[in-house]
C-alpha cells in the first residue's frame, strides 16, 4: 500500500458523500480542512479502489495511523499491561502520568482516518447493494470501536457522520448493546452466502473468504460478551453460548491475522528502533519460572550478554540509568524491523494478531467455569487447548513434546533477581488446578491468556481490569495523585481538544461516565468487587 486514501472531511462531522483523497495525510483538528489536490468522485469508484479503502481502514485499525500505536499501546496499554517498562526519561506514563497531547492526537487520528473511513466503505456498500461487503465492514466497525471505548469508556459512535457541528457521545452500554445487534445483522447476511468472497485480496486478514469472516465475527462477540461479565451476567452468558454454538475459531488456520508487507509494516516493529522501553518483569518472572518456549520469542538476550532479564514498572526518571539500555530485555528479535539488520530479524512482516484462536479457547475456559454451556468440553480441556493454540503458532512452533511438558508443569514464576529484591510475580503453576477454587482458576486462565494475547496490550490491559489477573508487580512509584502505586489505572482521559471543538458533545460523554474524567474512575463494564481483586505482587 503506497498512498493512504483518507475521506475528505470538514471535522468529524461526515464524510462529503463521495469525496477520497489518494495521497498520504491528517487531519490535525476536527474543525480543520484537509484539501486535496486530487478527487476522485463516488461515480468513478470501482471494486479496486472500494477495496483498497477496506485494506487502509483494516490496517488503520491496528494503531499504525500516525503513530498512534506509540501513543495507544506502546506507551500506554503495554505499560498498562506489563508486557513492557520505561527505561527513558522522555516518557512517564509508566508512573500514570498520562499525555493530553499523546490523547488528542489518538482521538484525532481514530476519528479523523479509521472511523471516517470505515464509515465510507459502510455507506457506500449499503447504498450500492453490496450486501457481503456491507457485512463485513460492520464487524470490522465494531472491531475497531471496542478497544476505543475499552480505553475511554463513552465515546463518539452512532452520532459519527452527523453533519452537525455538536457530535453527542454514546454510553458504554449502548455501544455495546449496539455491537451484538450489529453482528448479528452481519452474521445472518455472511451466513446465507457461504463459500463466497468479498473484497479479495484487499482483505488482509482472510483474502474475502466469507466463512472465516463469520467465524471471526462469533470469536469477536465471545470477547465482547466475556468483557460485560461482571455488569451484566446473564447477557454474557446469553451472547457467549450463541457464539460458540454459530461457531468461533478452533484451530489456528482460523487466526484472525493482519498480514503485513514492506507496504504494511507491522506496527510494533515500527517502533522497536527508538529502544525507549524494555520487558516488563511481570513477564520474565512468569515466562522463566515456567520453562515457556515463548519466552526466547517475546524477549531478546541483554545486550551485555547476560541472557534475559525484566525490569520492574513505575520506575522514577531519576533512577533511570543508561545502562538499563544494555541490561534489560528488549521485545523479541521477531519484531524487530528489516532495516535494524545487526538483530537479523524481519519484524516489518510479522503478522498482527486481531483473535486468534488460543484467546477463544481461554475465553470458553472461564466461561466453562462460569458454568456455561461451551460446546461440552470442561474448562481443563479448554484451557490446555488455548495453551497448545499459543505453543503451536508459528512464531513459536513447539512441539507436541514440548506442549505437554509445559501443560502439566508444576514451576512457579521465578524472583527478580533485581535491586528491589522482587518476588515472584505470581505462585500459580501451569497445571490447571481442578480442585482449586474459583478465583485460582480464573487467575491461571486470565494468565495463560495474557501470555498467549501478546504483544496485543489493548487486550491484556482490559483484562487486567475486568479480572484483576494477571496480579503484575505494584509500580515502583505512582506521580498520578489520584491512583496509588498499589492500583491500576482504570481508563484514559478524555481528548483536552473536545473542550475547544466538541464542547457541547463533551458534555454528554461526562455525563455519561459515572464518575470524574480521571484516570482512576472505572468504564461501565469494569464491575467486579475491588475487594475481589488481589493485591499486587511489591
Amino acid at each position: 500500500m503506497k498512498h493512504a486514501i483518507k475521506i475528505h472531511k470538514i471535522g468529524y462531522l461526515a464524510v462529503l458523500a463521495g469525496l477520497l483523497t489518494i495521497f498520504p495525510g491528517c487531519t490535525k483538528k476536527f474543525n480543520s480542512l484537509n484539501t486535496p489536490q486530487n478527487q476522485i468522485v463516488e461515480e468513478n469508484i470501482d471494486a479496486n479502489l472500494l477495496g483498497q479503502e477496506f485494506a487502509f481502514a483494516q490496517y488503520n485499525t491496528m494503531g499504525i495511523y500516525n503513530y498512534s500505536y506509540l501513543w495507544y499501546s506502546i506507551l500506554y496499554s503495554d505499560r498498562f499491561a506489563q508486557y513492557t517498562s520505561n527505561n527513558t526519561s522522555g516518557f512517564l506514563s509508566d508512573e500514570y502520568v498520562v499525555s493530553g497531547t499523546h490523547v488528542a492526537s489518538l482521538w484525532t487520528n481514530f476519528y479523523g482516518q479509521v472511523a471516517a473511513q470505515i464509515y465510507f466503505v459502510e455507506q457506500y456498500t449499503q447504498q450500492h447493494n453490496m450486501p457481503l461487503e456491507n457485512a463485513i465492514a460492520k464487524i470490522l466497525r465494531v472491531k475497531s470501536y471496542q478497544p476505543i471505548t475499552d480505553h475511554f469508556g463513552p465515546v463518539i459512535y452512532s452520532q459519527f457522520g452527523n453533519s452537525k457541528t455538536t457530535v453527542n457521545y454514546d454510553s458504554q452500554q449502548d455501544i455495546y448493546t449496539d455491537f451484538f445487534k450489529t453482528l448479528d445483522s452481519a452474521v445472518a447476511v455472511l451466513a446465507l452466502n457461504p463459500g463466497k468472497n468479498a473484497f479479495g485480496n484487499n482483505d488482509q486478514m482472510y483474502n474475502g473468504n466469507v466463512d472465516q469472516w463469520r467465524i471471526f465475527a462469533n470469536s469477536l462477540r465471545l470477547r465482547l460478551a466475556m468483557r460485560i461479565v461482571y455488569v451484566n451476567p446473564a447477557l454474557a452468558q446469553q451472547e457467549a453460548e450463541k457464539a460458540v454454538a454459530a461457531g468461533v475459531m478452533t484451530s489456528n488456520s482460523d487466526n484472525g491475522y493482519i498480514y503485513c508487507t514492506v507496504n504494511s509494516l507491522n506496527c510494533l516493529s515500527t517502533s522497536t528502533y527508538h529502544d525507549e522501553w524494555r520487558m516488563s518483569a511481570s513477564l520474565y518472572s512468569v515466562l522463566a519460572g515456567y520453562n515457556d518456549p515463548r519466552l526466547p520469542v517475546y524477549l531478546a538476550p541483554r545486550w551485555d550478554g547476560g541472557g534475559y532479564r525484566g525490569l520492574r514498572n513505575g520506575l522514577p526518571v531519576d533512577e533511570l540509568a543508561p545502562t538499563f539500555f544494555q541490561t534489560y530485555s528488549a521485545v523479541g528479535n521477531r519484531w524487530r524491523p528489516l532495516y535494524a539488520g545487526i538483530w537479523g530479524a524481519a519484524g516489518d512482516n510479522e503478522p498482527m494478531p486481531v483473535i486468534t484462536s488460543a484467546e477463544v479457547y481461554f475465553l470458553m475456559a472461564e466461561g466453562a467455569l462460569r458454568g456455561w454451556n461451551m460446546g461440552g468440553a470442561t474448562a481443563a480441556n479448554l484451557y490446555n487447548n488455548g495453551i497448545t493454540m499459543s505453543l503451536s503458532e508459528n512464531r513459536v512452533g513447539a512441539s507436541p513434546a514440548q506442549i505437554n511438558t509445559y501443560i502439566n508443569g508444576i514451576s512457579l514464576p521465578v524472583a527478580i533477581n533485581d535491586q528491589w529484591n522482587s518476588p515472584p510475580m505470581c505462585n500459580i503453576p501451569v497445571s490447571y488446578q481442578s480442585s482449586a477454587g474459583f478465583e485460582t482458576q480464573l487467575e491461571q486462565i486470565i494468565t495463560q491468556k495474557w501470555l498467549a494475547l501478546f504483544p496485543n496490550g489493548w487486550e491484556a490491559w482490559a483484562e487486567r481490569r475486568r479480572t484483576g489477573y494477571p496480579r503484575g508487580y505494584a509500580l515502583i512509584e505512582s506521580l498520578n495523585p489520584n491512583l496509588t502505586k498499589f492500583q491500576l489505572i482504570r481508563r484514559m482521559g478524555f481528548s483536552p481538544d473536545e473542550q475547544a471543538d466538541n464542547p457541547a458533545g463533551l458534555k454528554t460523554g461526562l455525563s455519561l461516565l459515572g464518575g470524574a474524567d480521571q484516570n482512576d474512575t472505572r468504564v461501565w463494564w469494569d464491575a467486579k468487587p475491588l475487594g475481589d481483586y488481589p493485591p499486587p505482587t511489591n
